[in-house]
This record gives C-alpha cells, sequence and structure tokens, in this order.
C-alpha cells in the first residue's frame, strides 16, 4: 500500500491542528508555510476532511480551520480512510490462493492495527528534531 501525497498532507494539515488544538482556528495559509506545502493543494484536502467530521470550519478575519473533536480521539486510520480509502495491501485479495490471503491478511492487519492505534494526538506531540529516534513503529 502506497499513502499517496493527499494522505501526507492531509495528515499534516490534522497534525498541525493537533497542535494548535484549544487555540482557535488555523488558517490553512499558515499550515502550508510551517510544513512547505502548497496552499492551494491544502485547500482540495479540507472539504472531505470537514464532510466527514474530522475538522470543522470557521469564518471570518480571524477564522481558519479545527479539529471537530480532541485530537486523541481522531487516528491517523481516520485521515487516511477518508482522502485515501480503505487500507488494502493487494486488490483481489479474495481471489488469492489461501498462502498469500493470509500473508496479504496479516499485512493489512498490521497497517490497519498502526494507523488505528496512532492519534492526531501522538502524531502532533512527536518532537520533529527526533529524526529516527522518535516513535517506534512496528509492522
Amino acid at each position: 500500500m502506497k499513502i499517496s501525497t493527499k494522505g501526507r498532507y492531509g495528515l499534516a494539515i490534522m497534525i498541525e491542528l493537533g497542535r494548535q488544538y484549544g487555540n482557535g482556528p488555523v488558517p490553512l495559509r499558515k499550515i502550508a508555510e510551517l510544513n512547505h506545502l502548497s496552499e492551494a493543494y491544502l485547500e482540495q484536502l479540507v472539504p472531505p476532511l470537514r464532510n466527514s467530521g474530522l475538522v470543522k470550519s470557521v469564518r471570518g478575519a480571524y477564522g481558519g480551520y479545527k479539529l471537530a473533536k480532541p485530537p486523541h480521539l481522531i487516528s491517523a486510520g481516520d485521515v487516511i480512510r477518508v482522502l485515501e480509502g480503505p487500507i488494502q495491501p493487494v486488490e483481489g485479495i479474495e481471489d488469492e490462493p489461501q498462502p498469500q490471503r493470509q500473508l496479504w491478511g496479516r499485512i493489512r492487519d498490521a497497517v490497519k492495527d498502526v494507523l488505528d492505534t496512532v492519534t492526531i494526538e501522538d502524531l502532533a506531540n512527536m518532537d520533529d528534531s527526533a529524526g529516527d529516534n522518535g516513535y517506534m513503529f512496528y509492522i
């Protein structure tokens, strides 16, 4: 399974909103600047996040976006599913012979487990300077 820029940038939005949780709405422009991303591209990712109930928009001069619920209640898997669809390492797994089907199923379950147990709060609290010494994910 390969996560596209939609999933990666969507997580960047959610992580920044998690870092700013409780401080009011965050303009998309600020998120784009902090993450060196295209604001225009981020604008395309917000509607599905809003429609799924993960973010709320606030209008006005001091408007922007904020998380719709606390960051510890939103998993990375929630975001990835909204932007990427179902978590599947292989399409048509049911047509595979039993040994391969078991392997693909175990891989899918391991990826789901990581994505569903890591929250936006976990990601927001990770130190960017930690490099490879940060959070360890086992698949």
